[in-house]
Order: structure tokens, then sequence, then C-alpha cells
């Protein structure tokens, strides 16, 4: 059975109020067309786990521009002024995570873990509301793993059953939140018949990816 479908088939599945987890660094490999169609779509309320915001018209930024988002739970928004600015506004709930704090409370949702034992952010307002534990003197922030309902996720290339590589930055992310969700997403540059991609380059089996996202043609 072919895991193929449309972008706007895949959008169509996901509810107002979602969580999503979306990969890639600044924009840099974001599922864009999936992103596109949320907001063609208008899915509205949506908590974002990412790395960051990206800009104002770039990824992420698109959504935030669109006011379709409720909550992000990202590292940084220091380069998209209307993420700060709705912040500040009330507008948008922003749960700022240290990005290596981030990237492992995602692994440790994939991988079934119960929290993430960190001293990032110990003494600082990150620990604020946090449990903390001791081990051997030294105090440890206990993080929580992270989920999501849906993962958008950005390859490099897929084949037909769904397994995944990417290239350079782009695996930012998306492959710790191919693991953390429930429903996998996958857009990618490239789908490639089974046995193209070397086995050793598969960084996301398919086994965890739900949907692949047809290839649409260009016109004009």
């Amino acid at each position: 059975m072919s895991k193929t479908i449309t972008a706007a088939a895949a959008v169509a599945r996901i509810p107002d109020g979602a969580v999503l987890m979306i990969g890639g660094f600044m924009g840099v490999g974001t599922a864009h067309r999936l992103v596109d169609e949320l907001v063609r779509q208008g899915k509205r309320d949506l908590t974002i786990i990412a790395n960051d915001t990206a800009r104002p018209g770039v990824g992420i930024g698109k959504l935030i521009s669109a006011r379709l988002v409720k909550r992000v739970i990202v590292s940084h928004i220091g380069t998209n002024p209307e993420t700060q600015a709705q912040m500040i506004a009330g507008e948008l709930d922003v749960e700022l995570v240290p990005q290596g704090t981030l990237a492992e409370r995602v692994r440790a949702g994939g991988f079934g873990l119960g929290a993430v034992v960190t001293p990032t952010g110990v003494g600082t307002v990150v620990a604020e509301g946090k449990r903390t534990i001791e081990i051997e003197g030294k105090l440890f922030l206990v993080e929580l793993p992270l989920h999501a309902d849906f993962a958008l996720v950005n390859a490099r290339q897929a084949d037909h059953i769904g397994n995944l590589a990417y290239a350079l930055t782009a695996r930012n992310f998306n492959p710790l939140i191919a693991m953390a969700a429930e429903v996998v997403l996958a857009e990618a540059q490239e789908i490639v018949p089974v046995g193209v991609i070397p086995p050793d380059s598969v960084m996301t089996p398919s086994v965890v990816v739900t949907h692949i996202i047809a290839k649409e043609s260009a016109h004009g």
C-alpha cells in the first residue's frame, strides 16, 4: 500500500489545535510545502515545537505571520520580530528552551525516556517551576520529554515505502522529531525506488513514517 499522498490531503488530516513538531534550522530543512499548505488551509491554534520561528515570510515564520499559532516551544525567537511582538502583546505563548535541552527532550519523547537530567539552566529563569535532583553533589534540572500529534519532516530523499535520508544541516531536528510524533508527514526533495538509498544512509526508517508527500508538477 502506497504511503504517498498530496500535501493538501496530508494537511487536511491535521485538526485545529494540533501539536506539531517541525524540523529545520532557520528554515533550512523545514518542510516548506507542508507549511504553505497549513497557511492555505488556515489551520488555527497550533502548538509548534521547533528549533526557532525562522524569519517573517520564511518557514515557520509564515505560520506566525498568519497568526495560526497559539504556543511555541523553541530555543530562540531572536530572528523573528513578529514572534516577539505577538509574545509581548500576550497573543502568543512562548516557552524558550536551551537548544541542547530542546533536542534531548524531543529525543526522550521519541525513545520513551521518562525525563532528561541536565545541569543547563540551573540557577537561571529556565529552572523556575521545575524539579531538581542532586547527583553526587551536583544539582540537575529534570526536563520532561516532548511529544507531538504530527511531525513535519523534510528529507533529501525518500523511497516509496518511507525510508528517509537527509543532507547536511537539514538533519537538524528532522530525524529526532520523526521519532517523537504520532503521525509523521515526510516531504522529500526526491522520491526514489526502494533500494536506491543505501542502507547506511537511512536515518529515519520507513516503519515510523506515516505518509510521503507526493511531488507535484510545476506549471508555467
